[in-house]
């Protein structure tokens, strides 16, 4: 009964949505993908999950149980930034990361703008409709949010999440984590181009339809 219990299985039972695949999972939980697919048979033999054109969860308590666990858990062990990130995946909300965070994920992570590990903001966009859910979601892991960063000493810990309400989401998936289209991730890296000119380059580098010509500078005022 206790062999299915580990840190891996509660990850893969809390960010699976139906259909997904085991590379996606993987993906979405920052994991290899041999490691994810150990744990789906295991789980799966376990019976909490199967496949039916994909993989499905048996039973949705499994997962309310473990994510009521996991926000117990978070009162004695804090999430770290890396374990923040995934978080979200947790919600069973919608979502993209935006502003900083669209540039660090389009990237790879190759460009990170200077954040300090004690004073470590999350741009997340949101549905308009799903801000307070978002809001209690966050809550729940001791993760203050708002709709503007606050200053450091305004806020209880390292991480803080910045909730961008829209009308809509059009999310691409970039090695398991959703975000905005780079088309707007370009735009916002070029209305700050002071702060993320070697970003643009690089996204130039790494896609074909990016041109981060000179025109991409901003006009002078």
């Amino acid at each position: 009964m206790y062999d299915v219990c580990g840190e891996k299985e509660l990850k893969v039972i809390l960010a699976l949505d139906p259909g997904d695949s085991i590379s996606g999972v993987a993906r979405k939980v920052d994991e290899n993908r041999e490691t994810i697919r150990r744990v789906v048979n295991r789980i799966e033999e376990a019976g909490y999950v199967a496949y039916d054109d994909g993989l499905q969860l048996v039973d949705q308590t499994i997962r309310d149980a473990g994510l009521e666990f996991l926000t117990v858990s978070a009162d004695i062990s804090p999430p770290s930034i890396s374990e923040a990130y995934v978080l979200p995946q947790f919600a069973g909300m919608d979502y993209a990361f935006t502003a900083i965070d669209a540039v660090y994920v389009w990237t790879r992570g190759g460009y990170q703008v200077a954040r300090d590990p004690a004073d470590y903001p999350l741009f997340i966009a949101v549905h308009e409709s799903d801000l307070n859910a978002w809001t209690e979601f966050f809550d729940r892991f001791g993760i203050p949010t708002s709709e503007e960063r606050q200053p450091a000493e305004d806020v209880d810990g390292a991480i803080q999440v910045i909730l961008e309400p829209w009308s809509q989401i059009d999310a691409e998936m970039i090695d398991g984590r959703p975000v905005i289209p780079l088309q707007e991730t370009v735009a916002f890296a070029n209305e700050y181009y002071a702060t993320f000119e070697s970003a643009l380059d690089m996204l130039g580098r790494m896609y074909d339809d990016v041109d981060t010509d000179a025109s991409y500078r901003m006009e002078p005022a």
